[in-house]
């Protein structure tokens, strides 16, 4: 049978990160729900409860929703500015809802703001890793959300779903579960009569001619049901199943009855911070490789050096991710990059010996050293 009585991946997971929309906190108008809030709670609670309970960390949209009533708005804005003011009143309210629920049963809530540069730097990972690990040990319920605050178009994660397939990624999760306010992946419109709710998904070629909605029904949020899929698609990937399904089937999701949609892991887990590179990261700028460079990285593992750099574009600082193509203009590789934009140019073409002999041993490292790079085509 597909789905059995208890599905497996969710009953044996020992860490679980939820992820719960905008649409399923707050009203269309603006404004947190608290009803909402605490039939979530609940359900966490409840879990928390199991004998055999695993570790949950929580991943909460909701704060620019939140913030809208409060400060007269009456629908989201579009200008980053007045999201951003949104947010910064939203989110107080959203967490001060979260202690306050979580306070009946006497648990902690530690909040947790990511930019997605906060996550793609080798030490801002760690850090964020180190928080969430200690939040979780020390039995608190660690509510993590984007710093919409501060985070700008070129930083921002752009939704919640890739936050929450990150985050579970970072945090080593088991297993990822989407709430949402629809109550699963459906292979058409679920609004027309003929459709019907996939159960599980085994890996893309499931999803061949389905059609995926892009918007969500409350107009409050920015995901949908292609974001979902999106970040079911990175979380498996690293080897960690997905549950789909409405934040109303909380309960009966997380105590693995077969609700929603279940997507099964299609790739390995891997305990590197590379896939925050590749699907957190927005490029500052773009490296041109010579042949042999992109060989030497794309099928050699091997770190880019200068002389294999044939053109720079774009206003990057060292620390900052940038693109890597070949000479036909497509994208290879991204990666953090050591240099400066203004320093490459009168580096490109000449070996790390002769760097260190004419400017000083400073020069003679990688542009791109490879633990900061990911291929993206090979």
């Amino acid at each position: 049978m597909v789905d059995q009585l208890l599905r497996e991946e969710v009953v044996s997971a020992r860490r679980v990160v939820v992820k719960v929309g905008s649409s399923s906190l707050t009203t269309a108008a603006g404004g947190l729900d608290a009803d909402r809030v605490d039939a979530l709670v609940d359900a966490l609670a409840k879990l928390r409860r199991r004998s055999d309970a695993p570790e949950v960390v929580l991943v909460s949209s909701g704060a620019i929703a939140a913030g809208l009533a409060p400060l007269g708005l009456e629908k989201r804005p579009k200008d980053l500015a007045r999201q951003q003011a949104a947010a910064s009143v939203g989110q107080g309210l959203l967490v001060a809802r979260y202690t306050a629920s979580f306070a009946r049963y006497g648990v902690r809530v530690g909040q947790v703001l990511l930019t997605a540069e906060d996550a793609s730097r080798r030490a801002h990972y760690r850090n964020a890793y180190r928080t969430l690990e200690q939040l979780l040990t020390m039995g608190a319920m660690p509510v993590v959300n984007e710093n919409d605050t501060v985070a700008t178009a070129e930083i921002k994660f752009g939704d919640n779903d890739r936050l929450a397939a990150l985050v579970a990624h970072l945090v080593r999760a088991d297993l990822l579960v989407l709430l949402s306010d629809v109550d699963g992946l459906y292979d058409g419109d679920p609004a027309k009569p003929g459709t019907s709710r996939i159960a599980v998904v085994n890996g893309p070629e499931d999803l061949a001619g389905v059609e995926i909605g892009s918007a969500g029904k409350a107009g409050v949020g920015t995901g949908g049901m292609v974001t979902k899929v999106e970040a079911a698609r990175i979380a498996t990937g690293a080897g960690i199943p997905v549950v789909l399904t409405a934040a109303s089937q909380a309960a009966d999701a997380l105590a693995g009855r077969p609700t929603g949609t279940l997507f099964r892991r299609t790739g390995s887990r891997s305990a590197d911070r590379l896939l925050w590179l590749e699907h957190a990261s927005s490029p500052r700028g773009s490296l041109t490789l010579d042949d042999g460079a992109v060989a030497a990285v794309v099928h050699g593992g091997k770190s880019l050096l200068p002389a294999g750099v044939t053109r720079v574009e774009g206003e990057f600082a060292a620390g900052d991710p940038v693109d890597l193509l070949g000479e036909n203009g497509h994208i290879v590789a991204r990666g953090l990059v050591n240099f400066d934009a203004r320093e490459l140019p009168r580096l490109l073409g000449r070996s790390t010996r002769e760097l260190a002999q004419e400017l000083g041993a400073a020069y003679e490292r990688e542009v791109v050293h490879r633990d900061d790079l990911v291929v993206l085509r090979g």
